[in-house]
């Protein structure tokens, strides 16, 4: 059986709408009430079929079959001044009328061109951009830290299985696919081919696996995090090509258990996870110029707390990490202020 197409969702740029069609839909039975009230007032002009009087029934079902056009001719006007009234107020509502209908019927077609015109030139600008991969609570903390650090809503894409979360997400101004992240078909909707990262913050750490591995077959350069509820599948994690697997339960535990006797230091801590603002870290690169000069040189006076050489991170403190060398990364503290 063939698989479903992931539907996406790109934030609205004008009005619901769902609002606008309720709008005209009230308009349609407030000319229908309309008409029933001038006919039932014009009543005694009005003659059915047998030749007898109309009553309010007769008069609403003589405005439905006039507004929409039917036209039986059971019932119709007699006197002069049921015809005037039929021409100067009865036929111009039903004209109203029909436009309502046809500017619905045009606007809704529209609607499906405008969209499908919406996704192809957002799929033309796809490119370079990071996409996250649930947006409950660890995804929309991960969103707001990329905001941030100066990622742009445009450059984002969510995927969540929860029709709920892509509406939050949309309402966002983020791009969202409806869909489980572990489908092919649902990271290529998502550009995962030309995207330059993939945050896994779904909530099943099967799904992190599979999300994971999927992701590394299609995009082998991208950088992918994921986050992991238990200890024990960490390193499935990066066997399936995660560079950063965070253990979420885990990092929660050791900030509660330093809360109790160090709770100056886990607010510290607090501060240099919250980006923008007290004091926030940094990587910076070591170019050939600068090798072999004293990180904290590198860093412009800036404190280092590790050195990153290939695969290896090294603490300020290690000897091997007295002097840069080309290619490598400083992990620095800063303030965005300065």
């Amino acid at each position: 059986m063939a698989l479903s197409r992931p539907s996406i969702a790109l934030p609205e740029r004008s009005d619901r709408p769902l609002l606008g069609l309720l709008r005209r839909v009230a308009v349609a039975i407030g000319l229908l009430l309309f008409e029933t009230l001038v006919a039932f007032l014009m009543r005694d002009g009005y003659r059915d079929a047998a030749g007898g009087g109309v009553s309010l029934l007769d008069c609403f079902y003589y405005a439905t079959v006039s507004i929409t056009t039917t036209g039986y001719g059971d019932i119709t006007p007699v006197s002069d001044s049921a015809r005037l009234v039929t021409a100067l107020i009865i036929t111009p509502a039903r004209l109203l009328f029909l436009i309502i209908l046809v500017g619905t019927t045009v606007e809704a077609l529209a609607a499906r061109t405008r969209t499908a015109l919406r996704e192809r030139a957002w799929r033309t600008t796809l490119k370079d951009h990071t996409i996250v991969c649930g947006f409950g609570t660890k995804g929309r903390v991960a969103i707001e830290t990329l905001l941030a650090g100066g990622t742009t809503r445009e450059s984002i894409v969510v995927i969540d299985e929860d029709a709920n979360a892509v509406e939050a997400a949309t309402r966002a101004n983020l791009a969202a696919i409806h869909g489980n992240s572990g489908r092919t078909s649902v990271l290529d909707a998502a550009g995962v081919r030309q995207a330059t990262a993939i945050v896994v913050a779904v909530d099943r750490d099967d799904t992190a696996v599979l999300t994971t591995l999927t992701a590394r077959e299609l995009n082998p350069q991208a950088v992918i995090v994921a986050s992991a509820r238990e200890a024990e599948n960490q390193h499935l994690l990066r066997q399936s090509g995660a560079n950063s697997v965070i253990l979420s339960a885990s990092a929660a535990g050791r900030l509660l258990g330093h809360a109790i006797h160090r709770p100056r230091a886990v607010e510290v801590l607090e501060d240099l996870l919250s980006v923008g603002q007290g004091v926030d870290i940094r990587e910076q690169h070591v170019s050939e110029e600068d090798a072999g000069r004293a990180p904290v040189d590198v860093a412009g006076g800036a404190p280092v707390v590790a050195v990153v050489r290939g695969d290896e991170v090294m603490r300020y403190d290690d000897p091997r990490a007295a002097t840069t060398e080309s290619g490598d990364r400083l992990v620095c503290l800063f303030t965005p202020d300065a």
